[in-house]
């Protein structure tokens, strides 16, 4: 996470990482039910049912995805995830 937001170009406030961080936290047992319908649990060496969860998006991502975008650029796990469930990440 830390490694993820050192790479933006202008660093978020803290309370926006924090409030962001809480709302998934939230949605994370809905995003389960959505992304067991499309692929099987990933295997996970994580207890934290948190972490499990986005082990999980982070897998059926991977495994879905197209490596690229059609204009060329990388996809983005938050459009991708919109497309291909007709829902908001976070809720």
């Amino acid at each position: 996470m830390k490694a993820a937001v050192e790479s933006l170009r202008t660093v978020p406030v803290l309370e926006t990482l924090y409030h962001l961080l809480k709302r998934l936290r939230l949605r994370s047992d809905a995003l389960r039910v959505l992304l067991l319908r499309q692929t099987g649990p990933p295997v996970c060496a994580f207890k934290d049912s948190f972490l499990q969860t986005l082990a999980h998006l982070r897998a059926a991502f991977l495994a879905t995805a197209p490596a690229t975008a059609p204009g060329g650029g990388g996809v983005c796990m938050c459009a991708w995830f919109q497309l291909c469930f007709q829902a908001s990440l976070l809720g």
